[in-house]
């Protein structure tokens, strides 16, 4: 798969960045809009790339310590995180806890603050391809239920961090997954004060 350019930010650069905003509270598109990608002439995608919202679902075990949950694509059957595109009305980490949901059926408590970017090419309908940059949301798991929008059309599985990681396509995600600690989050759970 081809890749696009991002300028004029480095991509490291450009991560820390942006998740140092949302850490301020700032969301996924004001961070993002700074940095919408122009494509090399490498690709046959055209124009700025979309957002989407991604749910990394995870979950932490006595037994085998942190799993994370992958689902396979509809199209290709690849593993992928469940995400999906803006919402109206809806907060970006909401959209991702809803395509947690309606993807894998996962249920649980979603983070609000990104845990990462990446980017990849959405192929479309009629074969062109689009660039797209996804904020990953991390949201622990504590249920997965049988009747959801898309069972069976996904296989869904948990691996370790590193196993979902080598399992992954993208690059930025794999860096993702392979680095996620949930000891590292500093987020309010209901319930918890």
């Amino acid at each position: 798969m081809a890749r696009a350019r991002v300028d004029p930010v480095p991509s490291a650069e450009r991560e820390r960045e942006c998740v140092a905003g949302f850490s301020k509270g700032t969301e996924a598109q004001t961070c993002l809009g700074r940095f919408m990608k122009k494509l090399d002439n490498k690709t046959d995608a055209s124009g700025e790339a979309a957002t989407q919202f991604a749910a990394l679902c995870y979950k932490v075990t006595k037994k085998q310590g942190t799993r994370i949950l992958l689902i396979t694509s509809r199209d290709t059957g690849r593993w992928v995180i469940p995400k999906g595109w803006p919402m109206k009305g809806k907060s970006d980490a909401e959209a991702a806890e809803i395509e947690a949901f309606e993807e894998a059926g996962a249920n649980g408590y979603l983070c609000p603050d990104c845990a990462g970017i990446f980017t990849y090419d959405k192929v479309m309908d009629d074969g062109s391809k689009q660039p797209v940059v996804v904020t990953v949301f991390p949201m622990e798991v504590k249920k997965l239920v049988s009747k959801f929008p898309e069972r069976g059309q996904r296989k869904r599985k948990w691996f370790s961090p590193r196993k979902a990681a080598a399992q992954v396509d993208e690059p930025e995600l794999h860096d993702i997954l392979a680095g996620f600690d949930p000891a590292k989050l500093d987020c309010p759970r209901p319930g918890k004060a």
